[in-house]
């Protein structure tokens, strides 16, 4: 298996760290590879299916497979072993600790996700910008 597992701290109330990761607008603010990310419902739940395109007009899709707000989020790609869970924990009021973890049972990860785009959003949430 291979996996990458990091964290980050967000002055930021965990219900509002919650709603801006899991919000498809908010991606490309944050993950410099995403230009463009959606939704196939209004509200998520179990089964909601997010697409998003990089710059070379490449589709990924994923679909929800575990949702606990503001707690846990995960999705599991549709086309390949590829699974990517949130885990948010409240430090006091206005902090929360982000988990970042993805993982592979069979594939290599191909994109790893890097330390600097939780510090970007970290840096997004924090200055608004």
């Amino acid at each position: 298996m291979k996996d990458v597992r990091l964290t980050v701290r967000i002055h930021k109330p965990i219900q509002e760290v919650f709603e801006f990761t899991t919000n498809p607008e908010n991606t490309p603010r944050w993950i410099d590879s995403v230009v463009k990310e959606k939704k196939n419902s209004e509200e998520i739940t179990l089964g909601t299916v997010y697409q998003n395109w990089n710059a070379e007009g490449e589709m990924n899709e994923y679909v929800v497979t575990q949702y606990q707000p503001p707690h846990i989020f995960q999705v599991d790609a549709t086309h390949q072993d590829y699974k990517l869970r949130y885990t948010y924990t409240s430090l006091s009021e206005d902090e929360t600790e982000l988990e970042y973890f993805e993982w592979s049972e069979s594939d290599q990860l191909h994109a790893l996700f890097m330390r600097e785009i939780l510090d970007k959003l970290k840096e997004v949430m924090e200055k608004g910008t």
